[in-house]
């Protein structure tokens, strides 16, 4: 969801809001409450579906506006429900109400965010995506290993080669040139992550990681949100069910994403892809086809945390919480923020307020009850130091 917001309600301008509601389908659950989009109350937490990602949030602004009644600025609301399929449809909408239904938005905030522990945050950065499809074929249909196993290149073979060389043990991408676009790390910048609130254990006791890549906070914090990663999400066309079979599967599609961070562009990432794997494919000198598809690429995006409307979410935040907030730059992709700002010419916030175990997408999605109140809480203070400026 989006929030659009104005000037003060005395005034003809408005300003603006956006939530994302959509969900990713659940695999592998066999919570029912769960995957009958139940809402369960259970030790301090709301448990359902999109409970965090994002209907709560969406409900904590409404829950805001209905408390506060009469609104001290003018708010337009921004609910869209397809962005886990990549929100089709949604760039030529916006376009067509640009000069009308936006035309009188000063700021927009969008509440699909959260905050690095129990301690609020105000997101400022996000990472873009490239998503890539590397598919390998050996044969027009698939083979039997007893008569062809050991006289032919196979695909899967060759295929989980490329996987292997695009990052080390380490988490480095080993696509040359891919870290050339990275701005240099400044003190002034760096000492932004000293001061959030992180807590490696507790992240590890939650999902069962024995071991993180980096050491310290400050490193984990800067490596998952400055810097691009590559992730492989999965294989395709091979033999996947339970037990055993002896098949040569004639055509497999490898699946991964590189993150990218400021200065990244995805035409540019698209070509240091190829032009990797279709080297590293000519050293296996294999009489296989390859394909390679950039099925999508998103852009990162950064905004001035000096911003109006960062200065009230931070007294806002001071005044509901006591504390003064996190400033979080995340690892995630939202592709709408960038497209927002490039069309309206708009500045934009990430105010969410769901927390870092509350496993979004996942079997047991959560909103701590208190996010939850406090949000609210947070949601209709901010819309009064808004109004303030």
């Amino acid at each position: 969801m989006e929030t659009l917001i104005g000037k003060p309600v005395d005034s003809a301008e408005v300003k603006e809001v956006f939530r994302l509601v959509s969900l990713q389908p659940l695999l592998g659950s066999t919570n029912e409450t769960i995957l009958e989009a139940v809402l369960l109350h259970s030790h301090g937490s709301l448990y359902g579906r999109g409970t965090s990602d994002d209907k709560g949030q969406v409900l904590a602004v409404l829950n805001a506006i209905e408390a506060l009644q009469e609104l001290p600025v003018n708010v337009k609301f921004l609910l869209e429900g397809m962005e886990e399929v990549g929100s089709q449809g949604l760039p030529a909408l916006l376009e067509q109400q640009n000069t009308t239904f936006f035309s009188d938005v000063d700021y927009i905030v969008v509440t699909d965010t959260p905050w690095l522990r129990s301690k609020p945050g105000i997101t400022y950065g996000t990472r873009g995506n490239s998503y890539f499809f590397l598919e390998m074929r050996c044969a027009s249909r698939d083979l039997h290993s007893g008569g062809f196993g050991g006289i032919i290149q196979e695909a899967m073979n060759d295929l989980i080669f490329l996987l292997n060389s695009l990052v080390d043990s380490a988490g480095q991408i080993l696509i040359p040139g891919i870290y050339e676009a990275v701005a240099p790390l400044t003190e002034k910048k760096k000492k932004l992550y000293e001061g959030n609130e992180y807590d490696l254990d507790q992240i590890k006791a939650k999902y069962g990681i024995k071991h993180f890549l980096y050491t310290t906070k400050e490193e984990l914090l800067l490596r998952r949100s400055r810097y691009p990663s590559l992730s492989i999400h999965g294989i395709t066309g091979a033999f996947s069910a339970p037990g055993t079979k002896t098949v040569i599967p004639a055509k497999v599609i490898g699946k991964f994403s590189i993150r990218q961070v400021p200065n990244m562009k995805p035409s540019v990432v698209e070509k240091q892809v190829t032009d990797y794997l279709t080297k590293k494919f000519a050293e296996q000198k294999s009489s296989n086809s390859v394909k390679i598809t950039h099925v999508r690429g998103a852009k990162p995006w950064l905004s001035d945390i000096n911003n109006p409307q960062f200065l009230a979410a931070r007294k806002a935040i001071k005044r509901v919480f006591g504390k003064e907030p996190d400033m979080i730059r995340v690892g995630g992709t939202i592709p709408v923020v960038t497209y927002f700002e490039e069309l309206t010419g708009k500045s934009i916030m990430l105010l969410g307020i769901f927390g870092p175990d509350d496993a979004t997408h996942g079997q047991d999605e959560k909103i701590s009850r208190y996010n939850f109140i406090e949000g609210t809480k947070l949601y209709a203070a901010f819309l009064h130091e808004l109004a303030t400026l």
